[in-house]
């Protein structure tokens, strides 16, 4: 019932702008919206690439293909992919996926001149995070573009409203550039690096940039170009910085590098490193005994229950989709199938649960009660995105028990 529904209604949630108009940039080709209605009416960055994997199964692999290649078109034009196209979104990206996506694209149509062309503007994006992200200890920090005085007062009155908490911090520009900093890793807002987000190196991207160096290393040897070392070599080096900086023992965790020392915070965030393939046998092992930590009845919890004094969204017990998504893969890539059809079934009956009893699909859930009561920041929004193409992913998943 579900699945019919979303393949019947992706196209209420098509946009086609190809002009430039106020706030919103005009793209090249149609692209998807995460919602049917009201809010959230842009493309956005890694919203997509979870949307994307229920476009392919509900045969709308062109459409996929255009939001990857009206990403590329922004990256072309500003160097970089904003967070969504609207220009007060240009201060800021969001996770690098671009990479996946246009691995996707290549996969289904084996077209190599066109992934030329993705390769090379795929290096612009690639040099925005090593050049304008990159920490003294050489792995790589969610940031934003610097605000004015009064930009930063409007920052802090909003987001501590949204967090239900004055946050004890005095410099508002730092707090700004705190905040803004969660906002680009789209854990908007977060407990894992709580007001030292901008000391922190993170492990989430760091991972996706990993694979971004693989899919890279890859895309040279489908081209024949002799940049495949040079991508290994990067993949390679980030690898041991990885484990050198971010491995706390049983988990790869967000690490302070001012302070040297890791986030107290266990989140989904450490099984990236998993999906990613950075860790060995042993290091996923011990990430895999804490998944209790963050596995409810209804699906797994951004992070672990703790004692942050504010409210966040991307925190326990709220549950996501793409989490469930990389959880399902991270799990699967080391032999713990069982425990990822587990998840991935929690996720589809939350789905299914909540489908009928609203008619609609949710933003995201609350995977302690099964609804969609997950009052932190702001209520749940009627979705399709992420939810409708995570939730195909995890049926298909739960099918043939491969990751594709």
């Amino acid at each position: 019932m579900v699945s019919e529904f979303i393949k019947k209604n992706w196209d209420e949630c098509v946009r086609s702008v190809t002009e430039d108009d106020g706030t919103l940039i005009g793209l090249p080709y149609p692209y998807i919206v995460p919602s049917p209605k009201e809010s959230l009416q842009e493309i956005y960055y890694w919203d997509t690439y979870f949307t994307c994997k229920g476009l392919y199964r509900s045969q709308k692999s062109e459409l996929a293909k255009n939001c990857t290649d009206d990403m590329l078109y922004l990256v072309d034009r500003y160097g970089f992919m904003p967070n969504g196209n609207r220009t007060y979104y240009l201060s800021q990206s969001q996770p690098p996926v671009l990479s996946m996506m246009v691995k996707d694209v290549y996969d289904y149509y084996q077209d190599k001149e066109w992934l030329n062309k993705a390769y090379g503007i795929l290096k612009k994006e690639y040099n925005f995070w090593t050049e304008n992200r990159m920490t003294p200890i050489r792995l790589n920090s969610y940031g934003a573009n610097p605000v004015t005085e009064e930009e930063a007062e409007k920052h802090y009155e909003s987001i501590c409203k949204r967090l239900n908490y004055k946050v004890p911090m005095d410099d508002h520009n730092l707090f700004a550039k705190s905040f803004l900093t969660d906002c680009e890793s789209g854990w908007d807002f977060t407990s894992r690096c709580f007001t030292k987000q901008t000391e922190s190196a993170y492990v989430d991207l760091n991972a996706l940039l990993y694979i971004y160096e693989k899919n890279m290393a890859k895309f040279a040897d489908i081209l024949c170009s002799d940049e495949k070392d040079m991508w290994s070599q990067a993949a390679e080096e980030r690898s041991v910085l990885m484990n050198k900086y971010m491995w706390n023992g049983t988990a790869f965790t967000d690490f302070n590098y001012k302070e040297n020392k890791h986030s107290e915070v266990f989140s989904v965030a450490s099984f990236y490193p998993l999906w990613a393939g950075v860790a060995n046998k042993e290091q996923a092992a011990a990430t895999v005994a804490r998944l209790s930590e963050l596995e409810c009845e209804y699906g797994v919890a951004a992070c672990a229950e703790n004692d942050s004094p504010a409210e966040f969204q991307w925190d326990y017990p709220t549950g996501w989709a793409p989490l469930q998504y990389v959880m399902i893969r991270a799990l699967t890539r080391y032999g713990y199938v069982d425990d990822a059809k587990r998840i991935a079934k929690k996720y589809t009956d939350v789905t299914e649960k909540m489908f009928k009893e609203t008619g609609i699909l949710w933003e995201k859930y609350n995977v302690l009660t099964g609804d969609q009561n997950t009052t932190a920041d702001y209520k749940s929004r009627e979705m399709m995105g992420w939810s409708a193409g995570v939730y195909l992913y995890a049926k298909d998943f739960l099918e043939d028990g491969e990751v594709k």
